[in-house]
């Protein structure tokens, strides 16, 4: 057999799946731990609240924290992006996980709902940091032929940790939300791992060893690079890059990542619905069910990625994910109904992550590449912020999270006109 007609993954390297598997339990981890508050959202801040926690309360209140924390994320994502392409990748991917793991865990300790929001702010740090040295990682140790398939591969984990934040909660949601946040501390421990069986990326070293320095260049340009990727030859990719992420992550965050608490409304209100079944564990099996529609939503957006371009396979999943959310939740469909419909929303508002990894490293040079790539991705999660906060506001106003879910998933159709101003990388060798 020719090596040309050889399965593409025969020509990965054992060490090539080494790093693939230590960043892809990064970001599980870091999705999980992300994903722990939007499970216990509503017993915590009933908790919190005490005789305060009215339905309007908790929207109101739980927006306000999942604002903060992606205020957090955003910030951690663009500090930390820029320290990778100064520290390294592998030590600012061990930093992150440390930091994200350490402050879930003492989330179980808050006592009032503003001292949940700081450690979960805290844990933004981390879990923005963490994906732009991750995603670096992989797209500079993986060959040309494969790079797109391996962040595909590495998104996956997003799916799987959301599944392990179901599982936790599964496990832990009926005995006490404090438990549920201790058990996101054990990512930790990963870190040991990473320290002794992955290298620091040697496109990295490379660059180090020519300039002089972790971004010298040599030519009198700035070294800092967050202002270098403001530079008139990379303005126009960080900008519509950002818009792009803004999209995703406003969406995400003013959409999915509500479900939870849309469901245990339902419950709470009719409790017949749930059919005897906790609503802990009717949360759990409608996170399972969202995640299992992610997963080929992943492979298909990297699919068309190669086949079509990258251009082309986001604005399909912008278009779905803006028709998917409405169809869903104003349809007159039962609950049961519409946990067999969630897959579809998973597909698009979860699939389309897959193509971030995939496109935002292909845009910079290595000197630049996590400062860039982190800066589009995490300054999304900024805008992003607004997301959580105005459905929180919505369901004030309304009192429906159907309603306010609905209404923020038109976002997603201004998706396709960042598109127009993209630059297309497919078939291009990464800088």
């Amino acid at each position: 057999m020719s090596d040309t007609a050889r399965p593409w993954w025969t020509a990965i390297e054992r060490y090539q799946w080494t790093v693939l598997l230590m960043t892809w339990l990064g970001f599980l981890f870091d999705l999980m731990d992300s994903t722990l508050y939007t499970l216990v959202m509503g017993p915590a801040l009933m908790d919190l609240l005490g005789a305060e926690g009215s339905v309007q309360n908790i929207g109101w209140y739980g927006g306000l924290i999942f604002s903060i924390f992606l205020v957090g994320w955003a910030l951690g994502g663009i500090v930390f992006g820029v320290a990778a392409d100064y520290l390294g990748r592998k030590r600012t991917l061990m930093l992150t996980i440390l930091i994200y793991a350490v402050f879930t865990g003492l989330a179980g300790a808050a006592g009032s709902w503003w001292e949940l929001g700081l450690y979960r702010f805290l844990t933004g740090l981390g879990v923005g940091g963490e994906w732009a040295a991750g995603a670096a990682l992989v797209a500079e140790t993986w060959p040309e032929h494969a790079r797109a398939k391996g962040a595909a591969i590495l998104q996956t984990s997003a799916g799987m940790g959301y599944f392990a934040a179901a599982f936790i909660y599964l496990l832990a949601g009926g005995y006490s939300w404090r438990l549920v946040f201790v058990a996101g501390a054990l990512p930790a421990v990963l870190v040991f791992v990473i320290r002794r069986k992955m290298n620091e990326s040697e496109r990295w070293l490379a660059t180090v060893r020519r300039d002089g320095g972790a971004t010298g260049r040599g030519d009198g340009s700035s070294r800092f690079t967050l202002a270098q990727i403001f530079g008139s030859d990379l303005r126009r990719d960080t900008v519509v890059g950002s818009m792009m992420a803004s999209v995703a992550n406003f969406g995400f965050w003013g959409v999915s990542a509500w479900v939870p608490a849309l469901i245990q409304n339902r419950i709470a209100a009719d409790p017949s619905l749930a059919a005897g079944v906790s609503a802990s564990a009717y949360v759990s099996y409608a996170i399972m069910i969202l995640t299992l529609g992610s997963l080929p939503g992943y492979a298909v957006i990297a699919a068309l990625s190669d086949r079509w371009g990258r251009k082309p396979a986001f604005a399909v999943f912008f278009v779905g994910a803006a028709l998917s959310a409405p169809a869903i939740f104003l349809g007159p469909w039962t609950l049961g109904q519409m946990l067999v419909l969630l897959p579809l929303l998973g597909f698009f508002t979860l699939g389309i992550y897959a193509g971030f990894p995939i496109y935002l490293p292909e845009l910079y040079p290595t000197r630049l590449r996590t400062t860039g790539a982190g800066f589009c991705f995490n300054i999304g999660r900024l805008v992003s912020a607004a997301g959580p906060f105005l459905t929180g506001a919505v369901v004030l106003y309304t009192g429906s999270f159907e309603q306010a879910i609905s209404v923020l998933s038109l976002a997603y159709l201004l998706g396709p006109v960042a598109l127009l101003f993209a630059r297309e990388t497919r078939g291009k060798r990464l800088a």
